[in-house]
């Protein structure tokens, strides 16, 4: 993203440290809201995910300029492979119990494809399709 900041506004004239903090900031803070939202409303999804939404919609109304948050998170998709390193650890930790579900995974697919096939003749004989002539 490459954006300049609007002619005159004040965080154009702040040094880069401070505009990448001042981000940093904004983000967090929307991170922090969406965890609030979805413990005090105890609604069933990530609070990150939550906050995330509430920072599309805050840039989409204008409440939130790009330029704003632009430089953290440009820093941060730099770094995005680096944050990633954590949950494939915890992944790779869980490899060992993924051959005692391998089972259940064979029976989940399987009643998976034979549910679809049936599905599938069943949609097959009941619509026929119309001729030309009819």
């Amino acid at each position: 993203m490459t954006s300049a900041p609007a002619a005159g506004s004040v965080t154009q004239a702040l040094p880069a440290p401070v505009r990448f903090v001042l981000g940093l900031g904004i983000l967090w803070s929307f991170a922090a809201l969406g965890l609030a939202l979805t413990r005090v409303l105890h609604l069933p999804l990530p609070g990150p995910v939550v906050g995330m939404v509430l920072l599309w919609l805050g840039l989409s109304l204008g409440l939130v300029r790009l330029h704003w948050i632009q430089a953290a998170a440009d820093g941060l998709l730099g770094v995005l492979g680096l944050l990633f390193v954590p949950a494939t650890v915890g992944f790779v930790d869980y490899l060992s119990a993924g051959a005692a579900w391998g089972l259940w995974l064979l029976v989940m697919t399987a009643g998976l494809l034979l549910g679809a096939g049936t599905a599938g003749l069943l949609a097959s004989r009941l619509i026929r399709p119309t001729g030309e002539g009819a």
